[in-house]
């Protein structure tokens, strides 16, 4: 695996070609001032395949819940158009501006 270093400012002109690199499983050291002050790795295969809900749970921003979810927070109401509401208040939105 190569390291590239990278000064903030190329780092900022240049992100997606260091982005680019870091997929390519090579190491980016940032530096200020030529001092190191990070590093830019890829991740490994078991985090780049995790879920979003696993990485939030694994960093304590999400409590997940055990169980399964009640009916009514996955399925609509029963002989409701789903969006209906949203659409009307667009469409009256939309008249009142013209």
């Amino acid at each position: 695996m190569s390291v590239a270093t990278a000064n903030i400012a190329q780092l900022k002109a240049r992100l997606s070609e260091y982005l680019r690199r870091v997929k390519a499983g090579h190491e980016v050291v940032v530096t200020e001032r030529g001092v190191p002050i990070a590093r830019l790795a890829p991740l490994g295969s078991a985090e780049r395949r995790a879920t979003r809900r696993n990485r939030l749970s694994r960093a304590g921003v999400l409590r997940v819940g055990r169980g399964r979810p009640r009916k009514a927070l996955t399925s609509p109401p029963a002989g409701s158009e789903v969006g209906g509401d949203v659409l009307a208040a667009l469409l009256a939105d939309r008249e009142d501006t013209r």
